[in-house]
């Protein structure tokens, strides 16, 4: 279902169909045979099947591979599918649930089984020999451990079965999550294999794949499972489960398969204009299979509409359309991945290989850009894929949750606002503006990227306050299963955020982690590697966040210090990155000397790292004033919420604590005067030792409201309290 579902309401659905089993299997058997047609009928049209065309593999790497693969790219759908749908649209504990959990680990099973005998035919296709061969053992080594592609499909076999053993064990909702997790990140190492690898737009390519990999499995393994515990639903809950609403889960459902075919379409629109070249390259053979692919996509997305309008208001009571419905886009589906896996094992317009790039061009994975100039250096762009979708998705959904507060008739702080979009536009010229396109070409302007990214883009995400507003706009569920904000609480309550979250470990991950990145082969792995590099950008990022929470964040979730420590916190780990810099302006040894030199052979290399270590030290100044500022400023509405409090305090109780407290003042003066002072002044306490109102409005130390796990902003609103419609 590639349409949401929209106007419906959770209703309970009807009895079970006499024979789910019959059908599921039906459907299972139908889908594979339709992909194995298609896929097979795609080769033979391609020329995929040519034995000249493919180098005369052998008849069983020919055909085995590629219907290993197909079988490869179903289980491992299915896999990701069922713990999606365990994880974000189904009630727990309930029957509906444990079936889609043991539904994905079975297919996690079959997912391992099918990606190991991809791999030795895969390495069987390279190296053309058979198992049997001589000296194919060692060659087989050589391929797994040395090839690239061999790394990533060894390291998926063994993600495989390393989710379909977790996927065995799981019996909680934190366990499917670490199911569904792990299964999308063993779908990664498969973007870098095939045409992507060797991509002239490498990392375009590569982001493109990985997109494309997540929205298929969510989108066909969702439905899948959805069809596999449709006979589950409607019906009574057995003692300790709960009852799962037909209604509402296809709904869930729906909006996380239109998330995922808006990611399917614009990825395979980007993978297209790469691997195609130009539009006159559709009439190729390659071509002819991104049209069908184009067409079976639109087909998908008039199969979702017709489920919207006709089906669902039926739903209540008769899932019988729905069920023939949704059969039929399950086998279109499959067909569809079929013809992924032909346009894999078919010949691009543009080849993988450029023989006319430098080795310079091979290594960026792009064109070099131009010499840096501080014009273009805010002009020149890079994109990146995945950064782009963060950044974008992060704005956008901000602003709509302000739109809806204000609609409500809440108010949010314009400045939070603003502070927020600041932050997004920072984060993508950081990660695809000219801080992207010269961040790998030197070590001064990859430090300039870091430092923007680590100390200029996290203070003003979190001074956004995101998970204040997400947690008063986002809607409560009511019956057991886990959405948006249900997962955010349990991550904000987690032990795991609070380990990290400490001020401590937070200063300790920020400042300590630069030396262990820069001085160990991890700085030159995220400079040769597209996953190395994404991977630094999410640690940099990631830690300059907490850093900045612990300090002037508004949003629940990190322990923070009173405000004096807060500041000696920052002080002493500003002074270590100062150390830092320092110590790169003073140092002789080279940083990743063979990449540096590779991409621009006649550059002083330790002059360009002695200016990063400039920009290290000098760049660290404007931040943390910055810091220091929001900490003072903190401090300040510390002290005056806390001598609002007191005073609202006293007018409720009509001053009784402070009554009490001068009271206690005179026993004290009492105790201690002489015998004859003490009867002379019974009962009048000196003015000297007793407190007006005025006086319980001194500044304390005390933490801000906001600070607690159950604070209130600045609008007066617990950021715990639901949407008023949810």
């Amino acid at each position: 279902m590639s349409a949401p579902l929209r106007g419906t309401r959770e209703r309970s659905g009807t009895p079970a169909p006499t024979s789910p089993v019959t059908t599921g299997a039906a459907t299972a058997a139908a889908s594979l045979c339709a992909a194995l047609a298609v896929l097979l009928l795609a080769l033979a049209s391609s020329g995929g099947l040519d034995p000249s065309a493919l180098g005369d593999p052998g008849e069983l790497v020919r055909y085995g591979l590629p219907i290993a693969r197909t079988v490869h790219d179903l289980a491992a759908a299915l896999t990701v599918g069922g713990f999606v749908l365990a994880t974000t649209v189904l009630p727990h504990p309930s029957a509906a649930w444990t079936r889609a959990v043991r539904v994905a680990a079975v297919a996690a099973g079959g997912w391992a089984v099918s990606a190991l005998l991809v791999l030795v035919l895969t390495a069987m296709d390279v190296i053309g020999a058979a198992p049997g061969a001589a000296g194919f053992g060692a060659q087989f080594a050589q391929f797994a451990q040395s090839i690239d592609l061999g790394r990533a499909l060894l390291v998926t076999t063994v993600l495989a079965a390393v989710v379909a053993t977790v996927g065995a064990a799981v019996t909680s909702a934190n366990g499917a999550a670490a199911g569904a997790v792990l299964s999308i990140v063993a779908l990664l190492p498969l973007s870098l294999s095939g045409h992507a690898s060797g991509s002239a737009s490498h990392e375009t390519a590569v982001s493109s794949l990985a997109m494309h990999l997540i929205g298929v499995t969510v989108w066909v393994g969702g439905l899948a499972a959805l069809l596999l515990v449709l006979p589950l639903t409607g019906r009574p809950a057995a003692a300790g489960e709960r009852r799962v609403d037909l209604v509402a889960i296809t709904s869930r459902y729906s909006r996380i398969a239109l998330w995922a075919f808006a990611a399917v379409a614009l990825s395979g629109v980007i993978n297209a204009a790469v691997r195609l070249g130009s539009v006159s390259a559709l009439t190729s053979s390659y071509g002819v299979l991104v049209v069908l692919k184009v067409v079976a996509l639109v087909a998908l997305g008039g199969l979702g509409a017709w489920h919207r309008r006709r089906t669902l208001p039926a739903l209540a009571t008769s899932r019988r359309a729905f069920g023939r419905i949704a059969a039929a886009e399950l086998v279109l589906m499959s067909a569809a991945m079929g013809l992924g896996v032909a346009l894999s094992r078919s010949p691009t317009p543009v080849p993988d290989d450029d023989p006319a790039s430098s080795r310079a061009e091979d290594l960026l994975g792009e064109p070099l850009p131009p010499p840096v100039t501080v014009g273009r250096w805010f002009t020149e762009v890079s994109p990146d894929l995945l950064w782009i979708c963060i950044a974008g998705l992060a704005l956008v959904g901000y602003l709509l949750g302000v739109a809806r507060l204000r609609r409500r008739g809440d108010a949010w702080p314009v400045g939070r606002t603003i502070w927020w979009v600041l932050g997004c536009l920072a984060l993508f010229f950081v990660t695809s503006g000219g801080a992207a396109a010269y961040g790998r070409t030197s070590f001064s302007t990859h430090m300039l990227q870091h430092m923007l990214l680590a100390m200029v883009v996290p203070p003003m995400l979190v001074l956004g306050a995101p998970v204040t507003l997400a947690m008063r706009t986002l809607k409560p569920r009511r019956d057991g299963s886990r959405g948006a904000r249900e997962w955010m609480l349990t991550v904000v309550h987690s032990r795991y955020l609070a380990v990290l979250g400490h001020p401590v470990v937070a200063a300790v991950l920020f400042g300590g982690s630069l030396i262990v990145f820069y001085y160990s082969p991890l700085f030159e792995l995220a400079l040769r590697t597209h996953v190395g590099h994404e991977l630094m950008m999410v640690h940099f990022l990631g830690t300059g966040f907490l850093f900045a929470s612990v300090l002037i964040g508004v949003d629940p979730g990190a322990h923070r210090p009173a405000y004096p420590m807060r500041l000696i916190l920052l002080l002493a780990t500003m002074a270590f990155h100062a150390f830092f810099g320092v110590a790169l302006m003073q140092g002789t040894s080279l940083l990743a000397p063979d990449w540096f030199a590779t991409l621009d052979p006649t550059a002083n290399l330790l002059a360009d790292q002695q200016r990063g270590g400039d920009f290290a030290w000098g760049m660290g100044e404007v931040p943390t004033l910055v810091l220091v500022l929001g900490v003072a400023i903190g401090w300040s509405r510390s002290d005056t919420r806390e001598n609002r409090r007191a005073d609202r305090a006293a007018e409720r109780d009509g001053g009784r604590e402070l009554e009490a407290y001068n009271a206690m003042l005179s026993q004290l003066a009492q105790r201690d005067a002489p015998p004859g002072a003490r009867r002379a002044s019974a009962g009048t306490p000196s003015p000297a030792d007793t407190l007006s109102p005025a006086d319980t409005r001194a500044p304390t130390d005390s933490r801000a409201p906001t600070d607690s796990l159950a604070p209130t902003d600045s609008v007066g609103e617990a950021w715990t309290r639901p949407p008023a419609d949810g």
